[in-house]
């Protein structure tokens, strides 16, 4: 992410923060949770140093993150619940999403989906994305919520407790900027890696299923020769 880049978002959220106030919060973690990575690494220490200032309260800015976190992916489950399945099912291909892969998610989420819900509330892109797929995968709606109203408390609790203690330093310490870049470097690294393999696993599983076929056809060329 360039550093143009980096500087116009922190102009934009603390532009929307300093005039929205608790509003400016929900509706920045709205989209946030509505896939559109909008960083809560940023939102949520800039609220702190607001409640450094006396602007704000530490809870009423961790409880605004969590509404708009549960506004956001309101709307990001039901495209998911109610557009996701035949979209990924016609044009999955398109992003090697296969019928199976489908099932494998709904599977997932049905034995796996609150902790990981909990925990991709804590995790830096997953939080904006993990609604869409547990809308495809109908994960109960009241469990979802929940769970992203726990995971999302508690982290943007400790973002907004870590920018109250930085203070002033948040808004005038480079360093903080260089730390962010350097944490939001290591989350693009993993995530292209992330991507990179499953690119590559399911290429490969391709390749393996079609050699299968090919060799069933042949299997049976032979079969029908020899009668």
């Amino acid at each position: 992410m360039s550093e143009k880049i980096i500087a116009f978002i922190v102009h934009f959220v603390t532009h929307v923060i300093s005039l929205g106030g608790y509003a400016g919060i929900v509706a920045l973690m709205g989209i946030n949770s509505a896939c559109i990575p909008l960083p809560s690494e940023l939102i949520m220490p800039f609220s702190g140093y607001l409640v450094y200032l006396g602007r704000f309260s530490l809870i009423g800015v961790a409880a605004a993150g969590t509404v708009g976190s549960n506004l956001g992916s309101a709307l990001a489950y039901w495209i998911g619940a109610r557009g996701g399945r035949p979209l990924v099912e016609r044009y999955g291909k398109w992003v090697l999403m296969s019928h199976r892969d489908l099932e494998r998610m709904n599977w997932f989420f049905g034995k796996y989906g609150s902790i990981t819900v909990l925990l991709a509330r804590m995790m830096p892109v997953a939080q904006s994305f993990i609604a869409f797929p547990a809308g495809i995968a109908r994960m109960p709606r009241l469990r979802f919520h929940v769970y992203t109203s726990i995971g999302s408390f508690a982290w943007y609790l400790c973002l907004a407790y870590a920018g109250m203690k930085l203070g002033v330093a948040w808004h005038t310490d480079p360093r903080f900027q260089a730390a962010f870049h350097r944490f939001h470097l290591g989350v693009e690294v993993a995530l292209v890696a992330g991507i990179a393999w499953f690119v590559w696993s399911h290429l490969r599983r391709g390749r393996l299923a079609e050699a299968a076929l090919v060799n069933e056809r042949d299997a049976v060329s032979a079969a029908n020769e020899t009668e």
